[in-house]
């Protein structure tokens, strides 16, 4: 290759890079139209909670410190992980949720989006909170596991589904939370 070549091809990295850094500053921005835009979808997805409902409620307790707001590179890993599994819970066995499907679809195309809009932008080398970022992993691991067990233990009936949405709508309240405060 020629040095025409080699400089016309680190002029393509060098703008790659900075569109992709430029996009990584805008994400908080980003994040909150995405989670009130999944918040609109996850409520027009299904009606209000059901009266029967009630008696099956459980708290799934979040690991609220997963997202420590010091920490701005540990809460990208930490959303990233979230967006991830509330991506997988909402990618099976739904047919006795009863919920919009339309609103369903766009809701797990929003979450997928911003999933990839995430990897792009979370640092994947190693980092001096590597060990943060695996704690949090597995705290947050734990959480939707209790989450998942719940659904398949009630068969993904009707109330585990709609349990689980008002719990996934608290996980992105709490992101949004944290992301308002970065």
């Amino acid at each position: 290759m020629n040095a025409f070549g080699l400089i016309q091809m680190g002029l393509v990295l060098l703008c790659t890079t900075i569109i992709s850094s430029h996009q990584c500053n805008h994400l908080p921005l980003q994040q909150r139209k995405v989670i009130e835009n999944s918040l609109r979808l996850l409520d027009k997805m299904g009606k209000s909670f059901p009266q029967q409902c009630l008696r099956e409620k459980i708290s799934f307790r979040f690991p609220k410190q997963v997202l420590h707001p010091g920490q701005k590179e540990i809460v990208r890993a930490a959303t990233e992980e979230i967006f991830q599994h509330i991506f997988y819970i909402f990618s099976k066995n739904l047919s006795l949720a009863a919920w919009d499907g339309t609103a369903l679809d766009q809701f797990q195309n929003g979450i997928y989006q911003q999933i990839e809009q995430l990897e792009s932008c979370v640092i994947k080398k190693h980092t001096r909170y590597c060990w943060s970022k695996e704690v949090s992993r597995l705290k947050l691991k734990k959480y939707f596991k209790k989450i998942d067990c719940f659904l398949k233990d009630k068969q993904h009936n009707l109330c585990s589904w709609e349990i689980s949405r008002a719990e996934m709508r608290r996980c992105l309240q709490l992101i949004d939370k944290m992301t308002r405060k970065l």
